[in-house]
This record gives C-alpha cells, sequence and structure tokens, in this order.
C-alpha cells in the first residue's frame, strides 16, 4: 500500500474536531447537525456498532436563540431519586444557573437512547464562552456552518456603512421629528 493511501486511510479512522458556534442558533435544531458529527454519520466508515464519531466543541453556548415565548414555556425534567424529588426547571432558570445545559440536554436527548450515547457526550466539549482551553484549540480542525446567519447590531455598523447605504426617501432640510 502506497504512503497516500495508507495517510487517507488513517484519515478516514482518526477521530476530527469541529468547533461550532452557538451565537443566535437554536439549539434544538444545532443538536441535528452536532450529533451527526459526534456519531460520525459524515464518514464513509459509519456503522452503526463502530465507534467513529468525531469531537465537537461547542462556544458560545450563553448566546443561544429559543423561538418564540420558549424561554418561559419549555421545562425540564430532573428527579434525584428521594421521595417527592421531582423538579421542574424552565429554560431561562438553567440558562441562568449553566449557560452550558440547554445544549447539553438538546444533543442528549437527539442522541436517542442507543448503548453508544454515552460514549458519544464524552466527545461534546460544550463552553459558555468562547475561550476554549489551548490544549483543545490546538486539535479542532474544521468549523461546523451556523443554521442561520448572526444578524448585526445596529451599533456595530460604522458610520460609513450607513453612509453608502441607499436612501430610499429624500427628507426636506426643515424636517422636524417629533
Amino acid at each position: 500500500m502506497s504512503l497516500v493511501r495508507r495517510a487517507q486511510q488513517w484519515g478516514v479512522f482518526a477521530q476530527t474536531w469541529h468547533v461550532f458556534d452557538a451565537t443566535w442558533q437554536d439549539p434544538y435544531k444545532s443538536a441535528l447537525v452536532i450529533a451527526h458529527y459526534l456519531k460520525g454519520l459524515q464518514k464513509p466508515i459509519h456503522h452503526p456498532s463502530n465507534d467513529c464519531g468525531d469531537h465537537v466543541v461547542v462556544i458560545n453556548s450563553k448566546d443561544i436563540a429559543l423561538r418564540g415565548d420558549e424561554w418561559q414555556m419549555r421545562v425540564y425534567f430532573h428527579h434525584n431519586t428521594y421521595h417527592h424529588g421531582a423538579s421542574w426547571t424552565k429554560a431561562w432558570e438553567l440558562h441562568k444557573k449553566d449557560p452550558t445545559m440547554i445544549v447539553q440536554k438538546a444533543v442528549y436527548s437527539v442522541l436517542g437512547s442507543t448503548l453508544k450515547r454515552r460514549y458519544d457526550m464524552k466527545r461534546l466539549h460544550v463552553f459558555y464562552n468562547d475561550e476554549i482551553p489551548e490544549k483543545i484549540k490546538a486539535n479542532i480542525s474544521s468549523q461546523i456552518k451556523q443554521l442561520r446567519p448572526v444578524p448585526v447590531r445596529l451599533d456595530h455598523i460604522s458610520q460609513e456603512e450607513l453612509d453608502q447605504f441607499p436612501q430610499l426617501v429624500k427628507l426636506p432640510d426643515k424636517y422636524v421629528l417629533t
């Protein structure tokens, strides 16, 4: 076997590290994409019994976006195994306690109830901001595309861009705003 062919084969079996920016992303739609990489479905050697998934590093989990009134309506269940130990926590409360937990729970539920879910979750690394430890940052070799574009805030647009924007209506010079 030639060296090039052997390197290709090693590349297929290697675990790659991907980074995903969760800024303004729906965690439940993003979890489908993240689980795809954690399971290794993008690899040609994928088989349900193989453990060939990749590592995924999720950054900025504190900036996730839920649709509509899901922050108030979505509830997470937890039971501490004691009598009357059941509790239901709203999404905004859970996010306030731990900004990484909603993304982790979304990915955990998408992975399904297989025996490999525990090993797939070990390859998920969620950070609430964009500060990644150097040991992990050195391994990252790929980026997962965001599902929706992040809108630009108006106070982040420069004055030159605002001046170059086409004006639809020419207001009179003596126009007074009330």
